[in-house]
């Protein structure tokens, strides 16, 4: 059983994330009668499925994760999830996931302002961790997000695991028109070019078999021949929220990837 946390500032798409690995691949497998993967949401995680077919297939977005009690009120969620190859044997990946409220990641370059969110930072930093997936979505944030990162790595190294603790960095919503491109080279033509700060503080602290760049996208695009996102803004109580364009040309892009190397330590 591989544990992982997945942390990253809010609307970073976190929990999007985690509904659409519960729901998505199963949905794909009955359309195109083959998959690469089989993914069974286990537990709580089921919720997530429903959440997905019931908020984000309706063109409504999920609400952000807010925990007001202890620790033990955070999601945790469990996966299966198969790996089907044709030149190897088959492999399967266990998965205990917690998803973070997105302000415990803001507040690493500022301080903590509750006891609580300093737990939750604490607790991804334990020796029963292997790996933290790190959703990053806006590109004109490199400042911002090398400073927390900087920060994370301070305490990666207080609690030693600097070098025992896998880092798979996203950007997240990769189907947005001006980062689609760099999708197949995440780390040379999208964080050395709109996060080159970013990548510094991690390639010089984290070594190089801990550490993977990565992109993925929940939402996907229209179409191999409608690279169109299959996204949109539409107004909320705190800006614009992201939802799904199209729900029957549903199709995210390398969501598992990331999971894949954070529990087992290669490519997949």
């Amino acid at each position: 059983m591989g544990n992982i946390c997945v942390i990253g500032p809010r609307d970073s798409g976190k929990t999007t994330y985690l509904a659409g690995l519960a729901y998505w691949p199963d949905k794909q497998k009955k359309i195109q009668k083959s998959s690469s993967f089989n993914v069974q949401a286990l537990g709580d995680a089921k919720i997530l499925e429903e959440k997905a077919e019931n908020i984000i297939c309706q063109g409504d977005s999920l609400p952000p994760t807010e925990i007001a009690s202890g620790i033990d009120d955070a999601p945790l969620y469990q996966f299966q999830i198969k790996v089907n190859t044709l030149l190897k044997k088959n492999e399967e990946i266990n998965l205990v996931v917690r998803d973070y409220p997105g302000e415990i990641f803001e507040e690493l370059e500022t301080g903590f302002s509750s006891s609580l969110n300093e737990e939750f930072i604490n607790e991804s930093l334990i020796d029963d961790v292997e790996g933290c997936l790190i959703l990053l979505s806006d590109w004109t944030k490199d400042s911002e997000y090398s400073k927390m990162l900087k920060k994370y790595i301070e305490l990666m190294d207080k609690k030693s695991r600097l070098n025992k603790l896998r880092l798979a960095v996203v950007m997240s919503k990769c189907e947005r028109g001006e980062i689609w491109s760099g999708r197949l080279e995440p780390e040379m033509d999208i964080f050395d070019v709109h996060l080159p700060k970013t990548k510094q503080i991690l390639r010089a602290n984290i070594q190089a078999k801990n550490l993977q760049f990565y992109a993925l996208s929940t939402f996907g695009v229209l179409g191999r021949n409608d690279p169109r996102p299959n996204r949109k803004d539409v107004p909320g109580k705190n800006g614009s929220n992201a939802v799904l364009r199209e729900s029957t040309r549903w199709k995210p892009y390398n969501m598992i990837a990331p999971l894949y190397w954070l529990s087992k330590g290669r490519r997949i």
